[in-house]
């Protein structure tokens, strides 16, 4: 995805360029404002992770912007992050599948698929002074999911994937928006104790 790109009326800034521009103290200002009250996982990423994160390469935040009132506000911002996933083959469609063994690798012993695929980490707006109704979930999904296909330009691939709690509204939105539920994956001890579940659900889209 180009650097600084406007989709619709919405300025997408790649958190890198944030901080060689304004440098950390300012963006970590920016980042005071931003709220989300039904997931308060991936507000404390942007403010305690996406930095660090960033800077080591382990994931790629991006902001997205637009002018409201006569002011550039901050209305939310997705993550990607390079990962590996296992499919088993009995949980896909037969066209699924065909389509999947162009890009993994099947292992006959688990009979499940090797994929590697941006993994989009983190979504979601800024409920702070209502931003959320700036722009729609299925605006910023796209806009990561855009990402994910720009990327896959230079290193191959068609398939996004994402997790997300075991939810009927959270399923029904991807849903709505092309991913397919195809396996669950298990929390440790850890994680399990921060998000309060066993297991997020796994989920993946055909680009």
């Amino acid at each position: 995805m180009s650097e600084n790109k406007r989709i619709l009326g919405y300025k997408i800034i790649p958190l890198s360029e944030m901080l060689a521009t304004l440098g950390e103290e300012k963006v970590c200002e920016i980042f005071s404002s931003f709220s989300s009250p039904l997931n308060n996982d991936v507000e404390y990423f942007l403010k305690k992770k996406s930095i660090t994160f960033d800077k080591q390469g382990i994931s790629k935040t991006h902001l997205v912007f637009t002018s409201y009132k006569n002011e550039i506000v901050f209305i939310g911002y997705f993550t990607l992050s390079s990962k590996s996933f296992t499919i088993p083959a009995n949980r896909i469609t037969k066209t699924m599948k065909k389509r999947i063994q162009k890009f993994g690798k099947y292992d006959e012993v688990t009979r499940s698929f090797q994929i590697p695929a941006p993994l989009i980490a983190q979504l979601s707006k800024n409920f702070t002074n209502n931003y959320n109704k700036l722009i729609t979930g299925d605006e910023l999904l796209k806009m990561a999911c855009d990402a994910v296909a720009q990327a896959q330009l230079y290193i191959g691939g068609k398939i996004a994937y994402l997790e997300c709690l075991d939810n009927s509204k959270l399923i029904n939105f991807y849903e709505s928006n092309g991913f397919v539920v195809f396996n669950d994956r298990p929390l440790d001890g850890k994680s399990r104790e921060d998000m309060g579940v066993d297991y997020l659900l796994q989920l993946l889209k055909y680009l």
